[in-house]
């Protein structure tokens, strides 16, 4: 043990702030795997800012990679990546603020019409070019979606609404409720419903539609579930919900050491003082807390890396910050700290905070904040 019980070490050198950089190679990695595992064409979903990623910056890399679409949340989402230069195919499917017309025409997007009162809402606005719909059914999930027993009400009245030059039924899409379980058998039920709505879409007079049902969990796991295409959103970024295939993590988080401190045994830290120290021992402070996505709630076996060594987090997440025992190591300011980054032995791996907070590792790489820095690695 180096310095003097209860020192603290004064700031020497400039703070580099907490970044979040992403990894463009491990998106063309994944997205390698995922062709590998079907034979259709595959969307790039980036939605919610490329799962915390940067939308465009995951977006472009897919592309360059052989993605063929791409999906998002919104129509403003969609407008913001064309403006990046993107020029492939967008399709977005919630728009909670409802849909401008003119400005999906305009920009070429592509929106998913899941309710006869979504596709009213169309039908009233007059905009220069028909927009492009994607029917979007309810196949087993109850959460989005038309359901089954109003296919009748909805397919007739997109029919007219093609036929008035409003619209243009170019897709079909459904959600698979049991995907992540990796077993066809429970993905059936989903793949059955997707198939008589193609069917009843057909038998109405309409092309055949561009049909698409699985996300990443099905991609790699049932062909059966493929249709024309694939939405493949999480696994960009590493994130394999059916944990059947080994994905690369596309992002590294790290922080500065802000403060360190030798301090006594029996020595409460942070809040409540709900860890006390056995030994004399080393403390040092990451700025980060859970008001940058570091979940307040994590088990005691959650651990940063530091020059190739794991430290504990210790006492309670703070809003702005963490606690680290670094031992009998005497951490310095401006040390940098590796939170989470791609699997190698050592460093922790979004799949490991999921873990700790009990929670899936998509929370922890979409909700790291805004104070966190964002850079291209």
């Amino acid at each position: 043990m180096t310095g003097t019980l209860g020192m603290t070490h004064p700031r020497s050198v400039e703070l580099v702030p907490p970044t979040l950089r992403t990894i463009p190679e491990a998106v063309t990695a994944n997205i390698a795997i995922a062709r590998a595992r079907t034979r259709s064409r595959i969307m790039a979903v980036v939605k919610a800012d490329g799962y915390g990623h940067g939308a465009g910056a995951i977006a472009h890399t897919a592309v360059a990679a052989g993605a063929e679409w791409l999906g998002t949340t919104d129509v403003a989402e969609a407008i913001s990546l064309r403006a990046t230069g993107l020029t492939v195919p967008i399709l977005t499917w919630l728009n909670p603020s409802g849909v401008d017309a003119e400005a999906a025409a305009i920009a070429r997007i592509d929106i998913a019409v899941g309710s006869l009162d979504e596709l009213e809402a169309l039908l009233k606005q007059n905009a220069s070019s028909p927009v492009r719909i994607h029917l979007h059914m309810d196949t087993g999930m109850a959460r989005e979606g038309c359901p089954a027993h109003e296919w009748d009400a909805l397919i007739p009245r997109a029919r007219q609404g093609q036929r008035r030059g409003k619209v243009r039924v170019v897709g079909l899409m459904g959600h698979l409720p049991l995907a992540d379980h990796a077993d066809p058998e429970a993905n059936a039920p989903a793949v059955w419903r997707m198939r008589q709505a193609r069917r009843a879409v057909i038998e109405a007079g309409f092309d055949e539609p561009l049909t698409h049902l699985a996300a990443t969990s099905a991609t790699l796991t049932d062909p059966a579930t493929h249709f024309g295409m694939v939405r493949f959103g999480a696994g960009l970024v590493g994130i394999d919900p059916s944990e059947t295939a080994e994905l690369h993590a596309a992002s590294r988080l790290t922080a500065p050491v802000a403060h360190s401190a030798i301090v006594k045994a029996g020595t409460p830290v942070g809040y409540s003082g709900t860890y006390v120290t056995d030994t004399s021992t080393n403390l040092s402070v990451l700025p980060l807390g859970y008001a940058d996505g570091i979940p307040r709630e994590i088990s005691p076996a959650a651990f940063v890396e530091i020059h190739g060594r794991r430290h504990l987090v210790v006492g309670r997440v703070s809003m702005d910050q963490i606690v680290i025992d670094t031992g009998a190591d005497h951490v310095p300011p401006g040390t940098t700290a590796t939170v989470f980054g791609p699997k190698d032995g050592v460093t922790p791996t979004i799949h490991d905070w999921a873990r700790w907070a009990g929670t899936i590792p998509h929370t922890i790489v979409t909700g790291i904040g805004s104070r966190v820095k964002r850079t291209i690695t």
